[in-house]
């Protein structure tokens, strides 16, 4: 039996894993059956998500202690920024998407919770907020890539999401939490759980929100 903290974080989201990848935004996704409509909704809150993940990076860097880890996130915000400019800008040419400034319901809890957590949360509780999104998106897009139909014209999005510069990046941040939670107390490695569960369901609330095409209620 592993004694490995982040296989245990991983199992333990496993129903809500299981969800993300049967929804019917990621299936359609993998199949090339998202409608245009629905796509560009996504892009327009991962924008926003991005920037906002970004600078939750960015404060966790602040607070971190090694020279190492300071670097490592500082690395990872740039990176979330290179990809929000190169991957979106690409597809807003394509579908002349505007860029959105309005944060839809999903998009504006998960962010806003993001920059709670890593202004005001212990550390190691802001570092497990955060691994989701890497996580999460390495595995659903290496599943997709598996799945994908020929001709994709989701095929950049999926190969960003499956390729092996991506999957590095994700174990670096893996590796990080991993050695955090060695070195922490029980009860602090429940609420790193505890707050890891809670951005695996925003990620699925995420791409629901771009399925539905989610407004704010009441207008």
């Amino acid at each position: 039996m592993s004694n490995s903290f982040t296989d245990h974080l991983w199992q333990t989201i496993q129903p809500i894993y299981r969800q993300i990848l049967a929804h019917p935004f990621n299936q359609e996704l993998a199949n090339g059956s998202l409608s245009r409509e629905r796509f560009q909704f996504y892009l327009q809150q991962d924008a926003l998500y991005l920037t906002d993940f970004a600078r939750a990076l960015g404060l966790i860097a602040a607070r971190s202690e090694g020279a190492e880890q300071v670097v490592s996130f500082l690395n990872f915000a740039i990176g979330a920024i290179v990809a929000e400019r190169s991957l979106h800008e690409s597809y807003f040419r394509l579908y002349e998407i505007q860029p959105q400034t309005t944060y839809a319901p999903a998009c504006f809890a998960y962010t806003r919770a993001l920059l709670a957590a890593a202004a005001l949360d212990p550390y190691e509780v802001a570092i497990a907020t955060v691994l989701p999104c890497f996580w999460i998106y390495r595995e659903v897009g290496s599943e997709i890539y598996r799945t994908a139909q020929p001709n994709n014209p989701y095929q950049q999005w999926i190969d960003t999401y499956a390729g092996e510069e991506f999957a590095q990046v994700v174990q670096q941040a893996i590796d990080i939490t991993e050695s955090l939670a060695q070195q922490t107390p029980v009860m602090l490695q429940d609420r790193m759980t505890a707050a890891f569960v809670t951005a695996s369901r925003l990620e699925w609330l995420f791409w629901d929100s771009a399925y539905r095409l989610e407004t704010w209620l009441p207008s």
